[in-house]
């Protein structure tokens, strides 16, 4: 009895001399293992785009270069593996040379045409590879795949799918087990991709098919194994042509591996998998790039990694179909009814969402052919029962993993990530493998790096993780954790020092300080005023105040630290945003002569007195707020902040009443925002809100811009929000423009540093300590915020492991960051927590009795 091995190689597999020797290398090594190679493979690189486009050019007329491309292809092939072109295949060249001829004639070509002329690529790889086999002394024979694959009948089924999306039955087939065993020669090859129906008139099984033949092969001979060579050692935890940090994944169950090659892999055909399934057949994906790279195994025999998002695709070319109606509410058959319309046009549905007058669908473009006519013949079918619209190009962006409904918690901050996305469908696959968005298609590359940098960033090799696409192709050795370009970077052995005398320290960094003050003052803004309570350092405020800021306080604290820091600074410089305070404070602010805000009716209403014949800003909520934090978003029913739009006309009664003079108008709407045209727009709200008040020639447009934290994040363009204010102030010159940015200004300019004071292992996780804690840095335990956290001591070391860094203070909730990549560290390295000049020293405390951490100026 044969020990069947089936190994298939595709299109890059195939095209050069380098790469039939690896085939035929791979052949000896199977031979070696006491098997018996079936080798199936695909058309040479390239081919079967060009003999679809021979064919468009033929009807035409206008064909003769792409024929002339095609058989030079093969001509040069043919040189490089030393054998006679037309000895091996020409026959299929002057055959193609006459269906080019026959569709320029009569200008129209079948699908079954189509068919017979797409299988002649395969048919002319395989026959110079058999070839060269042969030549080399690897004894080979030569099969037609069409005369052991036979595709099924279906019924319904429309010619275009008939000919070119065939599916095969699959059982054991004794009669080729015999066949084959008794060829003479070692080697079986043939061809992927191509079949016969019952008339044995030839058929395609759809492109990337080949996968599917070898599938098909695998369980007909009852192979041990089935192998899949391609240009990529595996399935990667996003596709590594985009994604380069993608990671190797080293174990797959079959359902793992469907659900991935469904939803957008490109590197495994999803229809492979049922065959081998069924009988429990294990595959292992392979490189021909990098043959001595393990790859995937996907088997049923897999170690048990729990529930975990295992990998991110995305699928382009998906078209949406809406269907609308009321009739279906209540109602027998609506469904019936549109999907007869579905089955009737030869298309397949993937996921549906469902609501009571609606009913939407996906068609995935692998399995349907979506042209205009099928497109326009399905929406005509359509009408009588619903009003049906396509939609898209859209893509569908999936996260990928076993029992993901159990980590649905841990998914939140990777969720924000569709935050400012158009999501026209979510699906969550019964199966529990996925969560689906369908998006524009457009936004699904810059979607998918940035989950795969928030669910993969962290993650180490280990069992299920293998190297990066680049440490496996492009030579690099470790990830670097250090962004380009970090000040702290080119600092490094200043912080270093800084450490030598204090455990812990905030560090700040006047160059960078200097920066975005002057970013800040270039966003077209007629004053920009440093928001106080982001950083009250004194250094910090006295080198704003050369810049030319003013100063945005928010409590009596706070406007007496800025007057004691900067005593000869103009009252004129300072503005008070007060929030629920006392009656004194909004006293102690008038008496000094600072700018005075509103953002409540209840002072005026209460102590009128204290406001009459006062100027005063008032803070307006509108009704909606951004930031990347519940508990920064600052606008909206649920936040404590602002004059709701509906109590306008009572506070124009109160400023009436008191003689107030409302000069400007404050708007907030959150922290954290990277969107450059939310100042404009909330220029554009206050403008409107301005038209009842006379008095009004302030707009004070808040501050929240954001600064990147995560891997990935692309940084505020300071350009698009100085444009974006631009327009508004050429169309409403009668307003000035202030604007009060806090983390901004500081954030990136600081850096946490602290000693690492001790290690543990408990189970598979892994503690680093460092010598200070939430005293000094609350906000990961407040926010659940995210600070990258590199080992400063041995910053260019490969990361080795994964830890959780944590404090000394009593608490369960100490931790700094989960999860953080590292290099092997050890008691008495240096711990950087990056961003850390904004809410972090400002927001310490002394709990535990424990000091925060100093502060140092560099």
């Amino acid at each position: 009895m044969n020990n069947w091995v089936i190994l298939k190689f595709g299109g890059t597999s195939v095209s050069s001399r380098e790469r039939w020797e690896t085939i035929a290398e791979q052949a000896r090594r199977t031979l070696q293992r006491g098997a018996r190679p079936v080798i199936v493979c695909s058309a040479i690189s390239g081919i079967s785009n060009s003999l679809e486009a021979l064919l468009r050019t033929a009807v035409s007329g206008d064909h003769t270069s792409t024929l002339e491309r095609i058989v030079a292809r093969h001509e040069l092939l043919a040189e490089q593996l030393e054998v006679d072109v037309r000895a091996a295949v020409g026959d299929e060249l002057d055959d193609l040379a006459r269906i080019a001829l026959g569709a320029s004639l009569t200008r129209e070509v079948s699908a079954r045409l189509q068919a017979r002329t797409m299988a002649l690529g395969e048919l002319m790889s395989t026959k110079l590879g058999v070839a060269f086999m042969n030549r080399i002394g690897v004894s080979t024979a030569w099969e037609d795949a069409r005369d052991a694959l036979c595709s099924e009948h279906e019924i319904g089924v429309n010619e275009q799918r008939h000919y070119l999306s065939a599916t095969c039955a699959f059982d054991p087939d004794e009669a080729l087990q015999a066949r084959w065993g008794a060829l003479p020669a070692d080697v079986v090859l043939t061809q992927g991709f191509i079949a016969a129906d019952d008339q044995e008139v030839t058929v395609l099984l759809g492109r990337g098919g080949s996968d599917t033949s070898a599938a098909y092969f695998a369980a007909k001979l009852q192979a041990s194994l089935l192998e899949i060579w391609t240009d990529v050692p595996g399935m990667y935890t996003a596709n590594p042509r985009a994604v380069p940090t993608a990671r190797l994944l080293k174990h797959l169950g079959y359902d793992e591996a469907q659900e991935i090659a469904t939803m957008g892999a490109k590197v495994l055909h999803p229809r492979c998998i049922d065959p081998i399934r069924r009988f429990n057949i294990p595959l292992q994906i392979r490189s021909t790039e990098a043959p001595d790279v393990e790859g995937t195994r996907i088997s049923a025999d897999i170690p048990d990694f729990g529930a975990q998002v295992k990998a991110i695709s995305a699928k382009n070319g998906v078209v949406l179909v809406s269907m609308d109606t009321i009739g279906m509410w209540q109602q027998v058959g609506f469904l019936a009814d549109s999907f007869a319309a579905f089955k009737a046009n030869g298309l397949s549905v993937d996921l549906v969402a469902t609501s009571e007058t609606n009913v939407t669908v996906s068609l995935d473009p692998g399995a349907n052919a979506l042209d205009p006519s099928t497109m326009k013949a399905l929406l005509r079918d359509l009408a009588p029962y619903c009003h049906a619209r396509q939609i898209g190009p859209c893509a569908a962006v999936s996260l990928v993993g076993h029992n993901i409904r159990a980590i649905l918690h841990q998914l939140g901050p990777a969720l924000e990530a569709f935050e400012e996305q158009r999501i026209y469908m979510v699906s969550q696959a019964a199966s529990d493998l996925n969560i689906t968005f369908v998006v524009d298609e457009e936004q699904a590359d810059k979607l998918v790096n940035k989950l795969h940098t928030l669910l993969f960033h962290e993650r180490v090799t280990d069992a299920l993780l293998g190297p990066t696409w680049k440490e496996t192709f492009e030579g690099e050795r470790h990830e670097s954790h250090a962004p380009k370009g970090a000040w702290w970077v080119a600092k490094r052995d200043e912080l270093l020092a800084v450490c030598e005398e204090h455990e812990a320290a905030y560090v700040y960094d006047a160059a960078t300080l200097e920066a975005r003050a002057h970013s800040a003052l270039s966003l077209g803004a007629n004053r920009v005023f440093y928001a106080t309570k982001a950083n009250s350092n004194p250094g910090i405020l006295r080198r704003f105040e050369a810049l030319g800021l003013g100063f945005e306080c928010v409590s009596t604290g706070e406007l007496d630290h800025v007057r004691e820091s900067m005593p000869k600074l103009d009252p004129d410089r300072i503005l008070f945003t007060p929030n629920f305070a006392p009656r004194h404070e909004y006293v102690e602010a008038f008496e000094i002569g600072a700018h005075v805000t509103l953002d409540n009716l209840y002072p005026l209403e209460h102590w009128g007195e204290v406001f009459r014949g006062r100027s005063i800003l008032v803070r307006v909520d509108p009704g909606r707020g951004k930031g990347h934090h519940k508990y920064v978003k600052t606008a909206g029913p649920k936040s404590k902040f602002g004059i709701a739009p509906a109590e306008m006309a009572r506070l124009a009664d109160l400023v009436a009443k008191y003689e107030v003079d409302v000069v400007g108008l404050h708007v907030h709407v959150g922290s954290g925002i990277r969107t450059p045209d939310t100042w404009a727009e909330n220029a554009a709200f206050l403008a409107e809100v301005a038209r009842d008040f006379e008095s009004v020639r302030v707009l004070n447009l808040g501050g929240g811009l954001g600064v990147p934290e995560k891997p990935g994040q692309r940084p505020l363009d300071p350009a698009a929000v100085a444009t974006a204010l631009g327009r508004f102030r050429d169309a409403n010159p009668q307003f000035e423009i202030w604007m009060e940015p806090g983390r901004y200004l500081v954030a990136e300019a600081g850096v946490l540093v602290a000693q690492v004071t001790q290690t543990k292992s408990k189970g598979d996780i892994r503690y680093v300590g460092i010598a200070t804690g939430m005293n000094s840095l609350i906000r990961p335990a407040l926010y659940g915020a995210y600070h990258r956290i590199v080992n400063l001591t041995r910053i260019n070391d490969r990361t080795t492991m994964v830890a959780d860094i944590v404090g000394p203070i009593c608490e369960t909730g100490d931790v700094l960051g989960h999860r953080r990549r590292l290099p092997e560290t050890h008691g008495g390295d240096v711990m950087l927590i990056a961003t850390t000049g904004a809410y972090g020293r400002s927001m310490s405390s002394e709990y535990n009795l424990r000091e925060p951490a100093e502060e140092v100026i560099l």
